[in-house]
């Protein structure tokens, strides 16, 4: 049964510029360039006529494409031990204006809405018990961290599969963006 998420993809040279962050937080899980993208809706779990409603459900989907700039670095939960260290965007409103509309159309295909609060930013790594002194470095390091602006025309539907190195994303179909 696959695993299923929504998701914007990074082009080739803003992946290789967040993977050089990579490194400094004992107990990090890194993702590196070929997993780094930006979730817009997990789904989880479905099969058949559930993925055939996720497809055609997304198909309605009409937004136009976007520039996006990734900036500044965070944490997640943003109190208490940082279990996730990610990377925002300058400005993130058409990037959450994206994700209402595949909400909006997950939703009117009977699909459960999405427990968690929306916020745009992409997984750079994952925490087990690191040090909180050595994360404070890392998103004091970072803290103005900046790319090259990038066009994004498009988003997916990512498949997930979870194992020992972590888990293999791939990419199962393409919604193109307006404009």
């Amino acid at each position: 049964m696959p695993r299923l998420f929504v998701g914007l993809d990074l082009p080739a040279a803003i992946d290789e510029h967040l993977d050089l962050l990579g490194g400094g937080v004992p107990g990090a899980r890194w993702e590196g360039r070929d997993r780094f993208h930006a979730t817009l809706r997990f789904v989880g779990d479905i099969e058949g006529a559930q993925v055939t409603a996720l497809y055609r459900a997304l198909d309605e989907v009409q937004a136009p494409s976007m520039t996006l700039q990734i900036a500044g670095v965070g944490v997640f939960p943003p109190r208490g031990e940082a279990k996730v260290l990610w990377a925002g965007f300058t400005d993130d409103r058409a990037i959450v204006e994206l994700q209402r509309r595949i909400e909006r159309a997950l939703q009117r295909a009977e699909f459960e809405p999405e427990a968690r609060k929306f916020t745009a930013h992409v997984t750079l790594a994952r925490l087990s018990n690191s040090p909180q002194d050595r994360v404070a470095a890392f998103l004091i390091h970072n803290a103005l961290l900046r790319t090259a602006a990038f066009e994004v025309t498009g988003f997916f539907v990512y498949s997930s599969v979870l194992g020992p190195a972590g888990p293999k994303y791939r990419i199962e179909r393409h919604y193109p963006l307006l404009g």
